[in-house]
């Protein structure tokens, strides 16, 4: 995307529900701004946020007391299973999580009686967590909902930083600036459902300000997970940045049955002079994408601010932010395990980060070795912790 020209993503079919008795809803074409543009003095960062979303009307009294659609769940569960984590206990205690976007809704029943760790606003400077876009909802709610639907890690200690404005706009040293609170603040894990067009690399240092802060953390022992992208249908030659720096673990998207979502954006592994910027070759373990998770057709939370009379405070969408929340979140699950592996544990630091990535690629299923639009395989957890403690 250039020219600073504005996202409109196509709202996603979604199938009828049939019980009327319990339950009526109707299928609708509205479109919802869960949408993510990122502007940069230096680039224009293209967006690789929800690619579409489906909203259900309900007909029926009190909609949150009874909870979202059945399918919601069903699809929630499979997911899940395909990652392993019905097989899995840790829940994310002990490890601090920090999410880079647009604010959190806690109003939202999915997250009743929550507290957050950590709240900056970047943007308006407010004291009180909110989300005037419900970018950053969805994303925080896939790691830390603990009620109709579940996250993936609902016991951590969730940082949550607003770098994004009500119109899903912002500027590369904003989010960098996050990113450098993130660190501050003594997190495990940075999730950025974000990305764009990479910088140009000089030695240690690169053009791009939230690369070098990314790098930065990555060096302090923080793990940072970023989205591959969505541009897979229209293929831009690798995966955004900062998901494209060496050891940010970067993540693709698969559907509830494992196959690859095919707008999730493939890498370029075997270098390139042009187009610009050059991309220099990668190795294992450090392949783009890493991993893949669930990205099409996830559940998500929905502000309660921004769903409008007569319909739900969930949804279903689509895109690797999705999937990186998801993995951002298995990650955490791994560090209760092993906590040595926490950026001020005794095993913590750059080695912690480039030996969870082998683990990574070890454990993952589905895929044998690296494909440039699959990755090393599904994200598991159940496996990913079998490994790490062999």
């Amino acid at each position: 995307m250039g020219g600073g020209d504005k996202v409109d993503w196509e709202t996603a079919e979604m199938p009828a529900f049939p019980d009327t008795e319990k339950r009526s809803f109707r299928l609708d074409e509205k479109k919802m701004a869960i949408v993510l543009s990122i502007f940069s003095a230096l680039l224009i960062i293209s967006s690789v946020t929800i690619a579409s979303i489906g909203i259900y009307q309900y007909l029926f009294q009190d909609a949150e007391s009874m909870g979202p659609p059945d399918d919601f769940l069903a699809w929630q569960n499979d997911f899940q299973a395909i990652t392993g984590l019905n097989n899995v206990t840790a829940t994310g205690s002990g490890v601090a999580v920090c999410v880079v976007d647009t604010g959190i809704d806690l109003t939202h029943s999915d997250f009743s009686g929550r507290s957050l760790a950590g709240w900056k606003d970047l943007i308006n400077n407010q004291d009180s967590p909110y989300d005037d876009q419900g970018h950053g909802t969805a994303m925080a709610g896939l790691i830390w909902a603990n009620g109709w639907m579940e996250g993936v890690a609902p016991n951590v200690d969730l940082f949550v930083v607003k770098a994004m404005s009500s119109e899903g706009e912002g500027v590369d040293e904003t989010i960098a600036a996050a990113v450098d609170w993130c660190v501050d603040s003594g997190v495990d894990v940075i999730s950025l459902s974000l990305g764009g067009a990479a910088g140009f690399n000089y030695f240690i240092s690169s053009t791009d300000s939230l690369e070098n802060s990314v790098q930065s953390a990555l060096d302090s022992g923080v793990f940072v997970v970023a989205a591959a992208g969505n541009d897979g249908t229209d293929d831009d030659g690798d995966v955004s940045s900062p998901g494209s720096v060496e050891d940010v673990i970067c993540v693709g998207g698969i559907d509830r049955h494992g196959g690859i979502w095919e707008g999730s954006s493939q890498g370029d592994n075997n270098g390139r002079f042009f187009p610009l910027p050059p991309i220099l070759p990668r190795s294992n373990p450090d392949m783009k994408p890493e991993i893949t998770a669930p990205g099409k057709d996830v559940p998500i939370l929905i502000p309660l601010e921004q769903t409008e009379d007569g319909y739900l405070p969930w949804a279903y969408a689509s895109g690797t932010s999705a999937a990186t929340a998801w993995v951002a979140g298995g990650l955490a699950l791994l560090l209760e395990e092993k906590p040595e592996l926490q950026h001020d544990g005794s095993s913590g630091g750059s080695g912690a980060i480039s030996d969870v990535k082998q683990w990574l690629s070890d454990s993952a299923t589905g895929q044998e070795g690296h494909d440039d639009h699959a990755g090393y395989g599904i994200f598991n957890a159940e496996s990913l912790l079998s490994v790490a403690n062999s």
